[in-house]
């Protein structure tokens, strides 16, 4: 699996459900979000677009995906709002087709335009390395079969805080389903949506 591939393998709604370990607490938060995930050819104006704010040429690009999102945490206020967007564009390098750079709308850790590398392990895993100004992540994805795909990440802030999240994933709808991910209500009412990774 190429990571094109991986990316048109998880194009559809999702419903995922995470854990989030904040180590310097010791103390662990759950959450929940819908997800809707839609790849994109390396010609569609979106990719285009996320390539000109970066400074990329677009002709370099070989696809991405436009991923939205509405989601929250427990530990929320009445505030907090995770609803959102975001585009990725995919750099390969010319040499090693399997890693690049991935260009990002929104950023994991900060909400700001992002460059991030990516490459595919050996166990056709989508690797994510992020580097902010003032922390750091990575994250990684797989597919235990097409309808389930996990996500581990891990944001290191340089003050020394530190987060780690374990994610698992469900397959609600496929590509031909067009409804609205923030159409659909949550089965459990104690239990919020959280935002994506801003994928």
């Amino acid at each position: 699996m190429d990571v094109m591939e991986f990316f048109q393998q998880s194009t559809g709604r999702w419903r995922s459900q995470r854990t989030t370990h904040h180590l310097a607490f010791r103390r662990a938060e759950a959450g929940e979000s819908e997800i809707q995930v839609e790849a994109l050819p390396a010609d569609h104006p979106k990719i285009v677009e996320i390539c000109q704010l970066h400074q990329v040429d677009p002709a370099r690009a070989i696809g991405g995906a436009f991923v939205s999102w509405k989601g929250a945490m427990g530990w929320d206020r009445d505030d907090d709002n995770h609803e959102g967007s975001t585009v990725f564009a995919l750099i390969p390098d010319a040499e090693q087709p399997r890693q690049g750079t991935l260009l990002r709308e929104r950023g994991y850790a900060e909400i700001v335009p992002v460059a991030g590398q990516y490459h595919m392990d050996d166990e056709n895993a989508l690797v994510l390395t992020t580097e902010y100004e003032t922390m750091s992540s990575v994250e990684r994805f797989w597919f235990p079969n097409p309808s389930l795909r996990m996500r581990t990440s891990t944001v290191k802030r340089f003050g020394g805080f530190t987060t780690a999240t374990f994610c698992t994933e469900f397959r609600v709808a496929d590509a031909t389903d067009t409804s609205s991910a923030s159409e659909q209500t949550p089965k459990t009412a104690e239990t919020k949506y959280f935002s994506f990774l801003g994928w």
